[in-house]
C-alpha cells in the first residue's frame, strides 16, 4: 500500500492551507465626507434640503463633505435619521454582488480520486480554483474507531450527508452518534471527529467543507 494511502487526511485541508495564504485585501483609507456625499446625491438631496431633513446648518454640512471637519457622534446620529440610513452605512458603502458565472459540473464517477486508509474520496469540482467550498463524495473504509491513529481535526466547518448505508459519527465534545440514508450533521471541524460504517456495505456520504 502507497504512502498516499496511508495518511488519513481530508482533501479539504489542502484547500484551508490554500486559501489562508491569500494576500490579504488592502485597507483603503476612511473618506467619511466623500461618502455622505455619495449618500445624499443618490437621495437626490441638495444641500439646503439635507440640511433641513438633518437639522443640521448647511455650512456645516458642506466642511463635513469636503473633510474640514469630523462630525461628532451627535451629529452622525442626526444624520443618520435625517437621511434614513444606518451609521454603519456612513462608513462603508454596501457591498454591490457581481455574478462570477463560475460553474463546475461534475458526472457521476467522474470526480478525482483521493484514497486513504479509512476513506475513499471521490472530489468533486476539481476545475474551480480557489473554491469556498469543498465538496466530495467518501465511501467510509474504516469499520473501528482504532481504525484511526488520532482525531481529524482542520479548519473550517463542514456539513456531512449520509447518501447510502450506516455510519457512527465520533466526536470529540459529544457521545457517538448513529447516522442513516439521508440524516446530515452540520459540525465545527476544529473539533476533533472521524466516522466508521456500521452497515454490512461500506457508507457512502456526502461531505461539504467550507473554510
Amino acid at each position: 500500500m502507497s504512502d498516499e494511502h496511508q495518511v488519513d487526511v481530508y482533501p479539504s485541508m489542502t484547500v484551508a492551507k490554500e486559501q489562508g495564504a491569500e494576500k490579504e485585501e488592502k485597507i483603503e483609507p476612511l473618506q467619511l465626507g466623500k461618502r455622505l456625499k455619495d449618500i445624499r446625491m443618490s437621495l437626490g438631496l441638495t444641500l439646503e434640503e439635507a440640511s433641513k431633513r438633518t437639522g443640521l446648518a448647511r455650512s456645516t454640512l458642506s466642511k463635513i463633505e469636503n473633510e474640514q471637519i469630523s462630525p461628532t457622534f451627535q451629529a452622525m446620529q442626526k444624520l443618520a435619521i435625517g437621511l434614513n440610513i444606518d451609521i454603519p452605512q456612513l462608513f462603508a458603502p454596501p457591498k454591490q454582488i457581481v455574478a462570477t458565472g463560475r460553474r463546475d459540473i461534475t458526472r457521476r464517477d467522474e470526480g478525482k480520486p483521493h484514497p486513504t486508509s479509512t476513506y475513499e474520496h471521490e472530489l468533486l469540482a476539481t476545475q474551480l480554483t480557489k473554491k469556498k467550498m469543498m465538496p466530495f463524495k467518501s465511501r467510509i473504509r474504516a469499520r473501528q474507531f482504532e481504525d484511526y491513529s488520532d482525531w481529524i481535526r482542520h479548519d473550517g466547518e463542514e456539513f456531512l450527508l449520509v447518501l447510502s448505508g450506516e455510519i457512527t459519527f465520533f466526536s470529540e465534545f459529544y457521545e457517538p452518534v448513529s447516522l442513516s440514508e439521508g440524516d446530515s450533521v452540520y459540525y465545527d471541524a476544529t473539533m476533533g471527529h472521524m466516522l466508521v460504517s456500521v452497515s454490512e456495505e461500506d457508507a457512502l456520504i456526502l461531505w461539504v467543507t467550507a473554510s
